[in-house]
């Protein structure tokens, strides 16, 4: 079992940097400044960065990663966690939380060192930090969207509860290759 740190919705995320969620074999965490080695080491790698955003530079940088790790790239207050494993950050998980009427809900992004894929390790991820952010951040819906070319990804997705609601055709461009982005949606309806 792991403990729910509280959030305030109000302020971003807990400020403290005792947040820590335990799971199969793995730590959710915020990320810290020592991090920068390993961050480097898992996010410089193409593979990593082809199933993601072009916000997620390739190659990925010192300087992108001091740039990450100081929050100049996303507001680390946020629930913007470390995936650890064996001691050391491999990859992120996060939630971009809507503004106004869609407060409650908020869109998800992942990644995962290329050394931990095949072996479960993003599915037990997703089902640690879902259910935390949705009840901890009052959200009734999490959506996700996947790049055609990644069904590893909509398969997480998929193991942990989420539904394909549709495909966004010829949605973005990747390496000079367009591709339909599918969305996926987890909800909780209030009540």
């Amino acid at each position: 079992m792991h403990s729910i740190p509280h959030l305030d919705p109000n302020h971003g995320a807990a400020r403290g940097h005792g947040l820590r969620l335990q799971g199969q074999g793995l730590v959710l965490r915020r990320w810290r400044p020592d991090d920068l080695e390993a961050l480097l080491r898992h996010a410089d790698d193409e593979r990593v960065a082809a199933g993601l955003s072009d916000r997620f530079p390739s190659p990925y940088t010192r300087q992108d990663a001091e740039r990450f790790l100081s929050g100049h790239v996303v507001d680390l207050a946020d629930p913007v966690l470390a995936i650890e494993l064996d001691a050391q950050a491999c990859g992120g998980i996060a939630a971009r939380v809507g503004r106004g009427e869609r407060r409650h809900s908020a869109e998800l992004g992942y990644w995962l060192g290329r050394a931990h894929w095949g072996q479960g390790v993003m599915s037990r991820v997703v089902a640690l930090y879902v259910p935390w952010v949705m009840a901890e951040l009052g959200l009734y819906r999490v959506s996700a969207q996947v790049l055609d070319s990644n069904p590893a990804s909509a398969q997480v997705l998929l193991k942990n509860g989420f539904v394909e609601e549709g495909r966004l055709r010829c949605a973005v461009v990747k390496h000079g290759r367009v591709h339909d982005l599918r969305s996926f949606a987890r909800v909780a309806p209030p009540g």
